[in-house]
């Protein structure tokens, strides 16, 4: 059966114990119901429609996907809290709904597969970390451990190309992109298919307070703490960490970091590229995804 491509799936939606109506895209093969999911954890400031289309149909292709906008982002309700770990609570409320619904047309175990990107990678560890049992395989993109030094905020630039109510595509660009021809060109496309290949029935754009709560979030990660860092010891599922070797936002050496305080991880850094390697890298990094997602526990 032909798949349609993530650009034009439906909006679905969900209500979870926690009171909250998760608006979420579902995509993948879900003719096996023993299959494990992918959920995916966006990144700052991102909805449903900041995903990049290709990435999500290559990992689609042999696995179900989804992605969702966490409580109080773009089109679910509620309010954003100001703490990754609550955001963990908030999507572990969604994973459980999203399982339980006979709406979903095809119920999934106890276990899912965790995709987790920038502030969404905070999120993924820990939920990794409350509920270790629900976790089979973790996958970090543009992450950091909690309580690492030197990742309190921002560097002024990022904040003034990305933290701003109004953003640019030239500043989006230099913070997800580098500088060079062959990044530049592939920021272009992404940007392309993020935003030209849905037209009608998109996401609904994330709001200051949102941001604000987000950011918040991302400060409190970030505020030094050493024994914070040892909390990973405790993980004990595998657990691929990845990032762009040029990346200004979380710097390629916390991917090394959380790789050595995990018992099971491994990492891959992509040549010429940032924030945005899995746009810019959609094919390799769907199949590297793809590859650890499916090899022997």
């Amino acid at each position: 059966m032909e798949l349609t491509s993530y650009s034009g799936l439906p909006n679905e939606r969900v209500k979870a114990a926690n009171g909250i109506d998760y608006m979420y895209r579902d995509t993948g093969p879900t003719d096996d119901g023993a299959d494990v999911p992918l959920v995916l954890l966006q990144h700052f400031r991102g909805n449903l429609d900041n995903w990049d289309p290709s990435l999500i149909d290559a990992l689609a292709r042999s696995r179900r996907v989804i992605a969702f906008d966490n409580a109080g982002v773009g089109g679910s309700t509620g309010t954003t809290p100001n703490t990754a770990e609550q955001m963990a609570h908030d999507a572990i409320s969604f994973i459980e709904a999203i399982g339980e619904s006979e709406a979903t047309g095809a119920r999934f175990p106890g276990q899912v597969d965790v995709l987790g990107f920038s502030l969404g990678s905070f999120v993924a560890q820990q939920i990794a970390l409350t509920r270790p049992a629900l976790v089979r395989r973790l996958v970090l993109a543009s992450s950091a451990p909690q309580g690492a030094a030197g990742m309190h905020g921002w560097a002024p630039e990022v904040i003034d190309a990305i933290g701003s109510p109004e953003t640019s595509p030239e500043e989006y660009l230099g913070v997800f992109f580098t500088g060079s021809p062959a990044s530049l060109r592939a920021g272009s496309q992404t940007l392309q298919r993020i935003y030209g290949a849905r037209s009608a029935d998109r996401d609904t754009a994330t709001d200051w307070a949102t941001r604000e709560a987000q950011y918040d979030a991302v400060c409190t990660w970030g505020i030094p703490d050493h024994a914070n860092l040892q909390r990973l010891g405790c993980l004990r599922m595998p657990v691929f960490v990845a990032n762009g070797d040029s990346d200004p936002m979380i710097l390629p050496h916390y991917s090394h970091l959380l790789a050595g305080l995990i018992p099971q991880a491994r990492v891959k850094i992509y040549s010429d590229s940032a924030h945005g390697f899995l746009f810019q890298h959609h094919a390799e990094f769907a199949a590297d995804v793809d590859t650890f997602l499916g090899a022997p526990q």
